[in-house]
């Protein structure tokens, strides 16, 4: 069945979504409340009562544009909530604020279509997400209203985004101009995002990777910018639980039958000398399937294990595996489980990716973290590599570069042994799907498009299995990193660009310059010729700011930039039109400029939930 939009603003088809999964983690999804504000003046005019049904009938149109376009990490639909009356003086908006708390409401979206009374009506609660639509009309002035609140909130120091249309309609215009539906929808993705981490947990198993900055996990970043919790044991749990049988034997058995049919080994590229004989590839097969269900079980807890403690889990949102080198010098190492609890599916069929950085690098954990929650698809963790140039493709190929690569001035190669979900091959129908629409055909496919080869021994003397594929399909893509700079705090990096296909014998030849085992993808950023970071392909690699990037299916820089401002963490670095910028309405009186803009709002209103 699909479902329309009853009113005139949109022709947009809702799927519906069925089969939606119960949360796997502890605390509420985030609720948006619509506050509905009105002109309280009566008189012989009766003011009030003329903009009751105006005004609620913008509450409604905006909940229905909300649910039916955005949807929690789990698949369920966003809930939004009205105030049960329209607001016009203080104890209307008490009222309004005590029925919000109760039902959990941590994100506000006020509309109006007239002149109200701004301090008396606008959302004080510090501790809410915030934004003010105030309609552009000219019989009634919701425009002033906006304007008039806004001053008020950037007065109070409580950020607020302004949602301000185009085009001037009529007063009894029951349509959301397309400019308003894509504020509104910004809005609140990148605020139910945020909300959405508060609470949670990240679990670092193990710490520091090989002296990688990423894996030195900053315990008051995440408390104070994301509202988490920090979470750390040993990877020594893994073996004490696979020792003590601290797992689901049933679903460790279905894990091993599945793997046996859909997981093709591939080359093992070791001398035959030190080769495992196959009896040990099988062992180190079993090995590998039990860690993913235990870290598994670690991230979300298991009724299923016969722990008492063991069964609950660290309520984790993400989750990091320290790996090298101490444990794979002597275990086989964890890609097999960090790729496969990053798909869209596993065993049991389609579900919520989970997200696990490789080498415990916490910063782009938090990256893909980010990209989750704002698209619901599985997220690729990888190496950006190397800077190919059109001139080194042609000398070392003969093959002269085209299309998106040769506009931006060559392309980028992303790879890394662990953490690329199987969803970045590409091939389920040319993209990276919502987990929920996730077919049975599609995880075949990825399946099909992947094999498995054996850990490079010089390298992973422990061995296991890392997954190997190349993205064919041209993707739109984000790539994301967030850094931390003494003296600055976070910052946040973003390039949109495109997976690029290259000819199989170009492919082969450019891949097996580096690791031929490992998933290959490669990536052209958007690039607009002038002098700065985005001038070509090899300003985005020389610009960014670690080893590693977080990729996601998509154009959603936008988004990023939204919820970087909600979270107070400036961007340094992107290729987003200055048209689809959106950040709160206070920013503007930071200077002329976006960039710095945003340094000097974020400095002054500091961590989220400092």
């Amino acid at each position: 069945m699909n479902l329309y939009y009853k009113t005139k603003y949109t022709n947009i088809v809702i799927k519906e979504i069925v089969n939606m999964a119960k949360s796997r983690l502890k605390g509420e999804y985030p609720v948006i409340g619509i506050r509905p504000i009105i002109d309280a003046r009566q008189g012989f005019l009766r003011v009030r009562d003329s903009l009751e049904e105006q005004t609620m009938n913008m509450a409604r149109s905006a909940k229905q544009l909300i649910e039916e376009n955005l949807h929690y990490s789990n698949g369920e639909s966003v809930k939004v909530i009205i105030a049960d009356h329209s607001i016009g003086r203080v104890p209307e908006a008490a009222a309004c604020q005590n029925q919000f708390e109760k039902a959990g409401v941590s994100i506000t979206l006020s509309v109006t279509p007239c002149w109200c009374y701004g301090s008396e009506t606008m959302d004080m609660d510090k501790n809410t997400i915030k934004a003010v639509w105030g309609m552009n009309a000219t019989e009634r002035p919701g425009a002033v209203y906006l304007a008039a609140v806004l001053a008020a909130h950037a007065q109070k120091g409580l950020p607020a985004f302004g949602i301000y249309g185009k085009d001037v309609l009529d007063a009894d215009d029951v349509t959301i101009p397309l400019d308003i539906q894509e504020k509104i929808l910004r809005f609140a993705r990148a605020a139910v995002a945020a909300k959405t981490m508060k609470g949670k947990s990240y679990l670092q198993i193990g710490s520091l990777c090989m002296g990688i900055a990423g894996s030195q996990i900053d315990v008051n970043f995440f408390e104070e910018y994301l509202g988490m919790r920090v979470e750390s044991v040993d990877e020594v749990e893994v073996i004490r639980r696979m020792k003590e049988g601290l797992y689901d034997e049933r679903e460790y058995h279905k894990a091993k039958k599945w793997a046996e049919m859909y997981c093709k080994e591939g080359l093992d590229k070791n001398p035959e000398t030190v080769q495992y004989s196959a009896e040990e590839k099988e062992k180190q097969w079993e090995f590998v399937i039990k860690t993913a269900i235990i870290i598994k079980d670690l991230m979300a807890g298991n009724d299923k294990i016969k722990g008492s403690e063991e069964k609950l889990g660290h309520n984790a949102i993400a989750a990091g595996f320290q790996g090298q080198r101490q444990w794979t010098d002597f275990y086989p190492d964890a890609d097999f489980a960090e790729t496969i609890l990053n798909t869209t599916f596993d065993w049991n069929g389609k579900r919520e990716p989970f997200i696990v950085a490789t080498e415990n690098d916490t910063l782009n954990a938090v990256s893909m973290l980010f990209l989750k929650l704002l698209t619901n698809r599985a997220q690729m963790f990888s190496d950006v590599r190397s800077y190919w140039s059109a001139e080194s493709v042609k000398r070392i190929t003969g093959y002269d570069i085209e299309g998106v690569a040769k506009e931006n001035g060559g392309f980028i190669h992303l790879i890394n042994s662990g953490a690329t979900a199987l969803d970045a091959s590409g091939v389920s129908d040319g993209q990276m799907k919502e987990w929920w629409n996730v077919t049975e055909e599609d995880q075949k496919k990825m399946l099909e498009a992947t094999t498995w080869c054996q850990a490079d021994n010089g390298y992973f003397r422990g061995g296991g299995y890392s997954c190997r594929f190349v993205t064919k399909a041209k993707m739109p893509a984000t790539m994301v990193r967030l850094n931390m700079v003494k003296g600055l705090g976070p910052v946040l990096q973003i390039a949109e660009g495109w997976t690029i296909s290259l000819p199989d014998e170009v492919s082969d030849t450019l891949w097996k310059r580096t690791d031929y085992t490992w998933p290959c993808t490669w990536f052209t950023p958007i690039c607009d010729g002038k002098d700065g970071p985005f001038k070509d392909a090899y300003s985005v690699m020389n610009n960014w700011g670690a080893n590693h990037g977080a990729i996601s299916y998509g154009h959603v820089g936008a988004d990023l930039i939204t919820l970087a401002s909600i979270l107070r963490i400036p961007v340094c670095m992107h290729n987003v039109k200055e048209s689809k910028i959106y950040r709160p309405a206070a920013w503007n009186a930071f200077g002329m400029d976006k960039e710095g803009q945003d340094y000097r709002a974020c400095q002054v209103y500091g961590p989220l939930y400092k």
